[in-house]
């Protein structure tokens, strides 16, 4: 309206000047009516109306000159998810590589299903939306409905009568009208399946393209940013955000259960939304029945998709064209959620029913899972996300289930070490099959693998309390000697399983608990194990140096003795078995007061555990505080340094707070 009237007043003031001159020119002296004040006063008048004309002259503010943007079209884009959560690292990668580029550039964010892929690349779409003049959202897990889906963008784009075999470079044609554009193809599946409604790419075209999909293979595409599960914080701002009254460490448990994976987090959220259900009892339902909870609950913005059904395509169609494959998943959907060995598999492919032994076979088969976005290949492993195998053992039949489990348990009785303590290489093999170990035997086994279930147990306890975690060890022993003790014919098992009870009790400061442990197992084995059985040794030992915790020395001496003369004709004089006889017969000695006997059998025992262990390990740490207090006692130099050296090993292996850390810094404190 103002610039309106200042137009008028501008074609005014011309007037005006030019009447002036037409007057000056003619010799008027009088002008009719009120336009004679303008002939008498001109200044007055030019003083008015030149500021109002200034007003079209001067330019305007640039917002106005500007041509207003038009808004953003938007086709088949889903609404923003309120909830959305994190991921500004991956939101910022996504936009970089996509700006960086001159002409069309292709982003392909690929990720396990129910980790948010769809989520962020419709987030990325609504943060940037003011950037693009035309944002589209293409369905694409099926390629036989893409063409239709561009037939009615076609006609959102003004294009009629486009016939679906020449529709996509149309569409892309129009859109160099409606440049910078975005188009987003959800759940791709190959490459090549999509390369059809791909762009060209080309300068002129200026736009951009993001394709979510499980599967490898995309990276002769575009650049492929891979989208990880949550990070622990993201997942309980989630749950904190979603679920009123969640405490953090309810929400940290519930994040830990689910694998962070976000849908997963999102459909927790809705369950008890839903339900009334407090947080607490919740996670107690995952904890205890995991495979039927991720079935239950939904999302507000896809009922019809749950953590229970998301693989189940997937697999279907592994089943079809590589079944080898969905018997291997099956296989690591019982073991843990941790890196699993492809040697396990390799090492024993007989007992595990899988074709390991064709190389390039076996490499397609695993790369079949990780290529459809079930595992995670490592350089020689193979991950499977705790609710990918969830999802698998929910699908799979009783009789499978038992099948899987009896193999499970034989293979891992063949691949784990047996020989705890005197293998070098056993620490670091217990350490990665471990957590399968625990995993296959959580829960009550079917009698076909009942004794290789109790062996499992058995070891793990073993290299648990080598480790020093008796906590964990005990609960794992009791299992093992229950389920041997309902089995005929585990005389001598029953006595491995009741010697490492033994052992924990000991140094649980319990002997009054590991004496009728260890004196029970001698009876089995004696009755049970020949003579001069390296296994009676150890009991001997075992039971050797309960009774001298127990006040009773002169017993113990003997039994002491012929372990030692056992293992040494077993071993030979420098095996890491006879170390443990020379620790338990200086032992003996040392509290008969014999210190001067005591010590050079300890000396021999850690010359022994030195050229066969790491320097840090455990059983070194302890020799050396044992030859600490022995020197002392004999006031021989040396001892404070053997004292300071084993404390450190045991506060690196054991902790801080770990009261043999604790009892080692004091005795290294008393010698100085």
């Amino acid at each position: 309206m103002g610039r309106t009237l200042a137009r008028a007043v501008a074609g005014l003031l011309v007037l005006f000047v030019g009447s002036l001159a037409f007057n000056a020119a003619s010799g008027q002296n009088r002008w009719p009516g009120p336009l004679d004040f303008v002939r008498v006063h001109p200044w007055v008048v030019l003083l008015v109306l030149a500021p109002i004309a200034l007003i079209e002259w001067w330019p305007g503010p640039r917002r106005e000159r500007a041509r207003a943007p038009s808004e953003p079209t938007t086709y088949q884009l889903p609404p923003r998810n309120t909830n959305f959560t994190g991921r500004d690292a991956a939101l910022r990668e996504v936009r970089q590589r996509l700006t960086s580029a001159s002409d069309v550039a292709t982003v392909v964010v690929h990720g396990l299903g129910g980790v948010g892929k769809t989520q962020l690349a419709v987030e990325y779409a609504y943060r940037h939306l003011s950037t693009y003049r035309f944002v589209a959202f293409v369905h694409a897990e099926r390629t036989d409905l893409v063409a239709s889906q561009f037939v009615s963008l076609a006609r959102e784009l003004g294009l009629t009568e486009e016939s679906s075999d020449q529709v996509v470079p149309h569409v892309y044609g129009k859109l160099r009208d409606r440049r910078p554009w975005l188009v987003i193809f959800d759940n791709g599946e190959r490459p090549a399946t999509l390369a059809h409604a791909l762009p060209s790419g080309g300068p002129a075209d200026s736009g951009h393209v993001i394709v979510t999909t499980r599967r490898s293979g995309w990276s002769g595409t575009g650049d492929v940013v891979d989208l990880d599960v949550f990070a622990r914080r993201e997942s309980v701002e989630l749950l904190s955000r979603r679920v009123p009254g969640i405490t953090g460490t309810v929400a940290d448990e519930m994040a830990e259960q689910l694998g962070d994976l976000p849908l997963a987090l999102e459909q927790a959220a809705g369950y008890m939304d839903f339900n009334h259900t407090a947080p607490e009892q919740y996670l107690a339902l995952l904890a205890s029945q995991l495979e039927d909870m991720i079935g239950r609950g939904e999302l507000t913005d896809g009922p019809a998709v749950v953590v229970a059904t998301l693989w189940r395509l997937s697999v279907r169609r592994l089943e079809a064209e590589l079944p080898q494959a969905v018997r291997l998943l099956e296989l690591c959907a019982t073991l843990a959620p941790e890196p699993i060995p492809l040697d396990l598999f390799t090492g024993h492919p007989d007992v595990l029913g899988v074709a390991a032994t064709d190389p390039a076979a076996w490499d397609a088969t695993v790369g079949a899972l990780a290529g459809l976005g079930l595992a995670r290949r490592g350089g020689a492993s193979l991950t499977v996300h705790r609710l990918v195998q969830a999802a698998v053992r929910a699908g799979m039949p009783a009789e499978a289930r038992t099948d899987i489990r009896v193999r499970l348990s034989r293979a891992l009785v063949a691949a784990v070490p047996h020989d705890i303590h005197g293998d070098t290489d056993a620490r670091p093999r217990w350490q990665e099959l471990l957590p399968h170990v625990l995993a296959a035997t959580k829960d009550d086994p079917p009698a076909e693998c009942a004794a290789e279930t109790a062996t499992l147990l058995r070891l793990a306890s073993t290299f648990l309390v080598q480790i020093g975690d008796y906590a964990v060890a005990l609960p794992l022993c009791e299992r093992a000697l229950a389920i041997d003790e309902s089995l005929e014919g585990r005389d001598a098992e029953i006595g491995f399983d009741l010697i490492t009870l033994a052992h924990i009790q000991r140094d649980l400061d319990a002997p009054e608990r590991a004496r009728p442990l260890a004196e029970r197992a001698l009876r089995l084995h004696e009755s049970s194990l020949p003579a001069d059985s390296p296994a009676l040794a150890t009991t001997l030992a075992t039971l050797a140096r309960t009774l001298c915790l127990v006040g009773e020395f002169e017993p113990a001496l003997p039994l002491a003795e012929r372990a030692l003369r056992i293992d040494e004709t077993a071993y030979g004089p420098d095996d890491p078995y006879v170390s443990f006889d020379l620790i338990a017969l200086a032992g003996v000695h040392r509290e008969l007061g014999d210190y001067a006997t005591a010590e050079p059998l300890i000396s021999r025992a850690l010359r022994i555990r030195e050229a066969t262990y790491a320097p840090d390990h455990l059983y070194i740490g302890f020799a050396l505080l044992l030859k600490a207090e022995t020197l002392h006692t004999l006031n021989a130099p040396g001892a404070a340094d053997l004292a300071h050296r084993g404390a450190r090993i045991l506060r690196a292996r054991l902790g801080e707070s770990h009261p043999k850390t604790e009892e080692a810094y004091a005795l290294a404190g008393r010698l100085g």
